[in-house]
């Protein structure tokens, strides 16, 4: 059974033209002619224009496709090993892709009006709003959520960018005050302790001491927060929850 070059280019999503293009430069000739000199495609034709149409998708130029789909040593099976490597490579950089337009999305959603790039420049790979939409869910009727979204719609991008330098600056003595062996219960501990509570109140809502206690609580028992504090150094989240937990004592007692 044969075809018409009208009915493959429906088949197909290409213009006649198009097809009239590759038989002219020998890419993709019709293995068949009607009587009156019309091209007729078969089942090979149609096969080798799912290759072609398949690497262009990829961005392969016309004569690199003429020179794989040409090349005497390939077989249908090595041409299916490459197809499926490089679909493959595409679907992660989509992917990727993908995840940085959701992360870009939250963080307009948020207020934060940076351009990827700029996210990318401050906060390199690191996301300040991963948990944007179940922090929406859990605590969008609060006034704490609201108040931060005020802030953060007023934050710029060197403001963004000294916010994230004083969270590594933090985090840098925090873990090397565990890698000292300082108890969570003291002064040193509970100073670090009260200066992180300290930063979400100046940035983002007032944290009184019994809603610190609660967030220590949560680093722990949160698989995400403990692994974002324990990537600092191993231990480091149940530690601060220590000393978050001693320092609202001290304060509150």
């Amino acid at each position: 059974m044969s075809y018409s070059v009208g009915q493959v280019a429906g088949f197909a999503g290409v213009t006649v033209r198009t097809l009239h293009h590759y038989d002219e430069i020998g890419l993709l000739v019709p293995g068949e002619r009607s009587t009156a000199g019309h091209r007729r495609y078969g089942d090979p034709d149609l096969d080798r224009l799912q290759k072609i149409l398949f690497y262009r998708e990829l961005g392969f130029p016309l004569d690199e496709v003429a020179a794989l789909l040409d090349d005497p040593d390939a077989d249908p099976r090595a041409h299916l090993r490459r197809q499926h490597e490089l679909l493959t490579a595409r679907i992660e950089k989509l992917q990727k892709m993908a995840a940085a337009v959701e992360h870009a999305m939250e963080a307009r959603r948020m207020g934060i009006n940076l351009t990827p790039e700029e996210r990318f420049e401050v906060f390199g790979d690191k996301d300040p709003e991963q948990y944007a939409e179940e922090a929406e869910q859990r605590w969008g009727g609060t006034e704490a959520y609201a108040e931060s979204q005020r802030r953060a719609a007023t934050y710029t991008k060197e403001d963004w960018r000294r916010i994230q330098a004083q969270v590594d600056d933090w985090g840098e003595r925090y873990a090397a005050l565990v890698a000292a062996g300082e108890r969570p219960a003291g002064e040193a501990a509970m100073d670090l302790a009260e200066e992180h509570r300290q930063h979400i109140s100046r940035y983002y809502f007032d944290v009184p001491y019994e809603m610190h206690r609660c967030f220590g609580e949560m680093y722990v028992s949160d698989e995400r927060f403990k692994a974002f504090y324990d990537s600092m150094r191993p231990g480091l989240a149940e530690h601060l929850r220590d000393a978050i937990l001693a320092n609202a004592d001290r304060h509150t007692a």
